[in-house]
């Protein structure tokens, strides 16, 4: 597979208080009152990020499935440059730029998208699912590994139950359980997906695993590519 090298952009923020900023005018474009793809529909695309900070190289793959069989149907990964320094709530401006270029070389539209990580669950209600979203218009959803800094019950043991992901008394996400009596995931809505719908796409898209399929052949994918990136031009 080629991996396609991603450019930053000219503009592209340089220091936190010009990412914060443009956090807080993307924001209010974030759609939260459609439902998004009825799970089980279409084709849903995975995208995930590895990097190597001392060759200041990331690598990112989309992965897309078919909804209903989980099958692949297409897998695109870019590689290039860090785009912004380490700063916790600001991790989407070290991602975009190559995510973006992984999902322009799929040769199929990707569908909804899962982000390996948050959208509304951000201290400032915009993770990179949310930021992704608004900047393609594409549906997404982020399902995370660990809660970040919010609060939550555990849910029940079954498979599919749920416990409100909550920063003070606002529901940001929910913790789910994909496996009975293993650790949840963490879903929040990104853009243009109901976070009950969000949930069920989660759980269609991890039929034996904790983590949905999507994050696990993109999560390969992106290291592999990052293994074998040259250090970008």
């Amino acid at each position: 597979m080629t991996t396609v090298t991603a450019q930053i952009p000219a503009d592209w923020p340089a220091t936190e208080e010009r990412a914060r900023a443009v956090q807080d005018g993307l924001r209010a474009r974030v759609v939260l009152d459609e439902p998004g793809p009825p799970p089980g529909t279409g084709t849903v695309t995975g995208v995930d990020v590895a990097y190597d900070d001392a060759r200041d190289v990331v690598a990112a793959a989309a992965v897309t499935l078919d909804a209903a069989t989980l099958a692949v149907v297409a897998e695109a990964t870019a590689a290039g440059r860090i785009s912004f320094p380490y700063v916790p709530g600001l991790l989407a401006f070290r991602e975009i730029p190559t995510v973006l270029a992984a999902l322009d070389a799929l040769p199929c539209p990707p569908g909804l998208v899962v982000c390996d990580g948050y959208g509304r669950a951000h201290p400032r209600r915009f993770g990179l699912a949310s930021h992704l979203g608004v900047l393609t218009g594409l549906a997404t959803i982020g399902v995370a590994k660990n809660p970040f800094t919010f609060a939550y019950d555990d849910p029940d043991t079954p498979r599919g139950s749920t416990s409100p992901l909550l920063d003070g008394a606002e529901e940001v996400g929910r913790a789910l359980r994909t496996r009975a009596a293993v650790k949840p995931v963490f879903v929040s809505v990104g853009h243009r997906v109901s976070l009950d719908n969000a949930c069920a796409h989660t759980l269609a898209l991890a039929p034996a695993f904790r983590l949905p399929e999507t994050t696990r052949r993109a999560d390969t994918l992106c290291r592999a590519a990052l293994r074998a990136a040259a250090y970008p031009a």
